[in-house]
């Protein structure tokens, strides 16, 4: 039996998301890394989605509960946000929570691998949580709607991603775009 993967990057030097490949073939990744230490985890899309919508709640709750904060602003340069090779996942993410440390005013995003038996407990699944500061998550999540954002047009019928081969839409009843 292969050892579980428990890593905890506290705090993180820097921590960013991005895809590989092309439009319709993208693969997304979160990476973070510590000094030396780099960590690479294979997303979906969606996902990336989801966190950016659900940090932004998170962050209002934090606000809310600690109002004398200072605001995050989470700016970005895009040369500093492409992931660095090698890019060897260690796994693919099934969940993401979200967690905070009051004490160092960090934000965690806890990364667990996608469960291979339906019985496996979660406590047995791999799992990485990156500490970072409020404006390099926030930094994350803007870059990650930006990226998300740069896949195939949309069809403008159905909705559906539009292949640059063409697009069978089943709103034109199977005409091609």
């Amino acid at each position: 039996m292969e050892e579980r993967i428990d890593i905890e990057l506290k705090p993180v030097t820097h921590i960013t998301t991005d895809a590989i490949g092309p439009a319709g073939k993208r693969v997304f990744y979160i990476q973070g890394w510590k000094d030396e230490r780099i960590v690479s985890l294979i997303v979906e899309k969606f996902q990336i989605q989801t966190l950016a919508v659900g940090v932004e709640q998170f962050l209002a709750e934090i606000y809310q509960k600690f109002p004398n904060l200072p605001n995050a602003p989470g700016d970005y340069d895009e040369e500093q946000m492409h992931i660095h090779p090698p890019v060897e996942p260690l796994f693919r993410v099934g969940e993401l929570g979200l967690g905070y440390d009051v004490e160092n005013d960090l934000v965690g995003l806890v990364a667990r691998e996608i469960a291979t038996e339906e019985d496996q407990p979660e406590e047995e699944t791999n799992v990485v949580r990156f500490w970072c500061s409020r404006a390099q998550i926030r930094a994350l999540i803007h870059w990650g709607v930006e990226i998300s954002s740069r896949g195939r047009p949309l069809c403008e019928q159905c909705g559906e991603p539009m292949d640059p081969e063409g697009h069978f839409c089943p709103r034109k009843n199977g005409h091609r775009h």
